[in-house]
């Protein structure tokens, strides 16, 4: 869910049986036809891969007229007898594309690939599959919030796309055209964040089709991606409480609820801020918003490193010291590249199927300053953008073995979403990291288990060794954090 500056301001506010059953009999027709696959480097990995382009069409309910290429990578296992039944990777956002995530073949995947294919997909509308998106704005970060919203909107006038056909039920569909056309049959499901859902969606369209699932920061059915409101402030709480807690960070930052209240509301009230511009140590002066300042904090909450790092930010502003803070927001146009999420596919998804479900009493429910600016902005938005709604259905139940895997500070998908979740999926099982954030399976000993799950997925996982994952020491001076 790492979002480029235009809407780290306006959207960053988001925003995861045996092991040798049969699969099923491979699609001889579409293994005949399977397409063509090329060597190719990309960003995240260093070796050679192999990609290939499916075609799908835009709109299932016209198979005939318009289609669609997704880009798929093929990152082969490494033994020759691979096991049969790979593994398909979903990134989040919505907007992340799977060739963005590449890096996961080192970290999350590197036990699983011994024995199986990695299949990483480009949802619709995303990376290699045909991204939507817009350009940044110049001096976007000395843009008002006004004015940045105006670029958004204009940007989107400018496209000639039928949004309607990006939803998460034809991303879906797109998974099925993928297997086939891959020729495998039965495939184990990752999917972290939104791909959560995405994942979720596919295993109850094409139950056939999923051997098993593991699903990572875990977003329930009923969950709605502007309303995190409750979820963003309970992390927030809980760092405030850790720091409380902790003597060395008490010492540091005595009075730190009280400089966030101190902060917050100057923010919203909007703060002219003179200072050495943190990538030139030019003077730049420009405006504090309620937007730029919550957001920021938000996004800093996925990580614990990052947010061991936010009482030390909230401490330097508050003494009028705000170039860390601002160099910590400006990290997002620092390090963007063509793997930021895209932006127009995230519109397409959630003004469909979240803003209609946005009613005044849930947002009352959800209510915080964390989220708020996303929630007031984003209706308005989605009238520009002009999808119809995606009505709610009752998800039915999926019987595949799931994975849960929830890290107890995640602000945005924390353990009671996978809780939701486990209750339509009676062969489920959960864990949850004291000491984690939004992620869980690149952590410690999460690459192992997940070679475990998937070899024995009807099996009970002993994973105490998660509970041995250190929790990052916090940030005390301009130094860093402590040893």
């Amino acid at each position: 869910m790492k979002i480029r500056p235009i809407l780290s301001t306006l959207l960053a506010l988001l925003c995861s049986a045996s092991a040798l059953a049969a699969p099923a009999a491979p699609d001889t027709a579409a293994a005949a036809s399977k397409p063509t696959a090329r060597s190719c480097h990309l960003p995240g990995a260093e070796e050679a891969l192999r990609c290939l382009s499916v075609a799908a069409p835009l709109d299932y309910a016209k198979p005939k007229e318009n289609t669609l290429k997704l880009h798929v990578t093929v990152a082969p296992a490494f033994r020759e007898s691979a096991r049969p039944d790979p593994l398909f990777v979903l990134a989040g956002g919505p907007g992340q594309a799977g060739s963005d995530v590449l890096v996961l073949l080192s970290a999350a995947f590197k036990r699983v690939r011994a024995t199986r294919d990695i299949v990483f997909i480009d949802q619709r509308g995303t990376g290699l599959s045909g991204k939507l998106d817009c350009e940044s704005p110049p001096n976007e970060e000395l843009l008002s919030d006004a004015e940045l919203e105006a670029a958004l909107r204009s940007c989107i006038a400018t496209k000639n796309v039928p949004f309607a056909a990006y939803t998460t039920a034809a991303a879906a569909r797109d998974i099925e055209q993928v297997r086939k056309a891959l020729g495998y049959g039965k495939v184990n499901v990752w999917g972290g964040s939104y791909g959560t859902r995405l994942g979720q969606a596919y295993a109850r369209a094409f139950p056939d089709s999923v051997r098993s699932l593991v699903l990572d920061g875990v977003a329930a059915p009923e969950q709605v991606i502007p309303a995190g409101g409750r979820d963003g402030q309970a992390a927030l709480d809980k760092l405030f409480a850790q720091c409380d807690a902790d003597a060395a960070c008490h010492k540091a930052y005595p009075n730190l609820r009280a400089e966030w209240d101190t902060l917050a509301a100057r923010a919203e009230a909007g703060l002219k801020l003179a200072i050495a511009d943190p990538r030139t140590a030019q003077p730049v002066t420009f405006t504090m918003t309620g937007p730029r300042f919550f957001g920021t904090v938000h996004n800093i909450l996925y990580s614990p490193a990052d947010a061991r790092r936010l009482p030390f930010l909230l401490h330097s502003a508050y003494q009028g010291r705000w170039e860390p803070f601002i160099a910590r927001h400006n990290i997002a146009g620092d390090f963007a590249s063509d793997a930021s999420s895209a932006i127009l596919l995230h519109l397409a998804v959630v003004c469909a199927e979240d803003v209609p479900r946005m009613t005044p009493a849930l947002m009352k429910e959800d209510a915080s300053m964390l989220t708020r600016p996303l929630a007031d902005r984003i209706p308005n938005l989605c009238k520009t953008i002009k999808v119809p709604a995606v009505p709610y259905v009752e998800p039915a139940p999926i019987q595949a073995p799931a994975l849960l895997l929830s890290g107890a500070l995640d602000p945005v998908t924390p353990p009671r979403r996978a809780e939701s979740a486990a209750r339509r999926m009676p062969k489920a099982q959960q864990l949850v990291v004291a000491n984690a954030g939004h992620g869980v399976s690149q952590l410690g000993c999460a690459p192992r288990l997940l070679r475990d799950f998937l070899d024995r997925p009807g099996s009970p996982l002993d994973a105490k060794c998660l509970s041995e994952i250190p929790a990052p020491t916090f940030q005390l001076g301009s130094a860093g954090p402590q040893p």
